[in-house]
């Protein structure tokens, strides 16, 4: 199959990322079913993609037209099979219910052995919020035939964003280097070694961060990041992977970060 053949793409899962996936595709100019299992999850799938689209609009960085060209193009779908017909390809995108991500989270090649088309199976690892994020993670599993390597990294280049390609490995890329960072910050603040705010400062004017570890981990989740720490302390067993205990206290207490107003810092004060 080449790049010009590809007009509908399935995204099952309508939370933040597959929201954002589909936004995403379909500013790109194709045809996009959003699936879920409940019309109420697809629902709050648009709610995810007219709320920051509308901003912009406000701000004068789009039309409402350019808004209504998107939405368009998107099409909620419950039924699984609704969602995948006459799709030429089809994005895992589930949401961020840990316990079934857990499964699908490292191996590609365990979900193409499920498939009898394991050569068309690659994994898209997508940064949030995806519509923003300019990086795809394009892993190719043992299966993963070079034509779907190939058209997976035009894709990318359709969305408008950056691919990297990585050989299937707990982590991938950017986690396999990030999530230690961020343990080891939230371990630096329960020994005491320096605040909160003066370990963020020091990541972000020392190394050039626009995020200091501990504000990345409030916006993307403290209770995903102590999950993506736990899945990867067990399948690799490095103790740099095991989650920090002052992490797992916050997570426990419900200080999941700025989803909940509380994580390491306090939102419900701004």
């Amino acid at each position: 199959m080449r790049m010009a053949d590809v007009r509908k793409i399935a995204v099952i899962g309508a939370g933040t990322m597959g929201a954002g996936i589909a936004q995403a595709c379909a500013a790109a100019g194709f045809q996009v079913a959003m699936r879920d299992i409940e019309q109420r999850l697809v629902d709050g799938g648009f709610r995810r993609i007219r709320e920051p689209l509308a901003k912009r609009v406000e701000k004068g960085k789009m039309t409402g037209a350019e808004v209504d060209g998107i939405l368009s193009k998107i099409r909620g779908v419950v039924d699984l099979k609704e969602a995948v017909a006459g799709a030429q390809v089809v994005i895992e995108a589930v949401f961020e219910k840990m316990e079934i991500k857990r499964e699908l989270y490292l191996s590609i090649t365990e979900m193409a052995n499920a498939t009898k088309r394991a050569d068309r199976v690659v994994g898209m690892h997508f940064f949030n919020p995806a519509p923003v994020m300019k990086l795809v993670e394009v892993i190719r599993g043992s299966e993963t035939s070079d034509a779907t390597v190939e058209l997976i990294r035009e894709l990318c280049t359709k969305l408008g964003e950056d691919a990297v390609e990585v050989r299937e490995s707990p982590g991938f890329v950017v986690n396999r280097l990030l999530v230690p960072m961020m343990n080891e910050a939230f371990n630096l603040l329960q020994e005491g070694v320096a605040s909160a705010e003066d370990i963020d400062k020091a990541m972000k004017l020392g190394t050039n961060m626009p995020m200091g570890p501990l504000e990345l981990a409030d916006y993307t989740g403290l209770d995903i990041g102590l999950d993506v720490m736990e899945v990867l302390f067990r399948e690799t067993g490095d103790p740099k992977f095991r989650p920090s205990t002052l992490l797992r206290k916050y997570v426990r207490a419900g200080r999941m970060g700025r989803k909940t107003g509380r994580g390491v810092y306090d939102y419900t004060r701004t």
